[in-house]
């Protein structure tokens, strides 16, 4: 059994650290996300620019950054939804998931991630019935 992290796995460790130190001191949580955002490329960068886009418009959820990734809290300071682009691990699709803050509880049984390569117009609509029922 391997027990060391990945280069990758140490790099959000960092990135959470930082994190946690610039929101202690004030920093600008929304301009650290859209930063994070700007720093991707190709289709993870148009699917991040389009779920912040979703989030703002549809949500009261505020923008910072999760372990290096953009991800959006409730009024609480709780991560509610976030993105991971494929390029961070180097898998094939990016993820948007949800954390347990999100009341997308569904019997026994729901999703609290996707993974995404696309998001066409309809994939968006239920995009934003699922964060609209995160934040309800």
């Amino acid at each position: 059994m391997n027990t060391t992290f990945s280069k990758e796995e140490k790099a959000a460790m960092r990135a959470a650290a930082a994190e946690a130190k610039a929101a202690k001191a004030g920093a600008d949580l929304e301009a650290a996300c859209l930063a994070a955002i700007e720093e991707m490329t190709g289709t993870d960068k148009e699917l991040a620019e389009t779920l912040h886009e979703l989030v703002k418009q549809h949500t009261s959820l505020g923008a910072k950054t999760w372990y290096g990734m953009p991800a959006y809290t409730n009024a609480d300071g709780k991560v509610v939804v976030f993105f991971q682009s494929a390029a961070k691990f180097k898998v094939r699709y990016a993820t948007i998931g949800f954390q347990p803050d999100a009341n997308l509880d569904e019997g026994n049984f729901w999703p609290s991630s996707f993974a995404v390569t696309k998001l066409t117009a309809a994939d968006q609509t239920h995009l934003v019935e699922l964060l609209k029922k995160a934040v309800s």
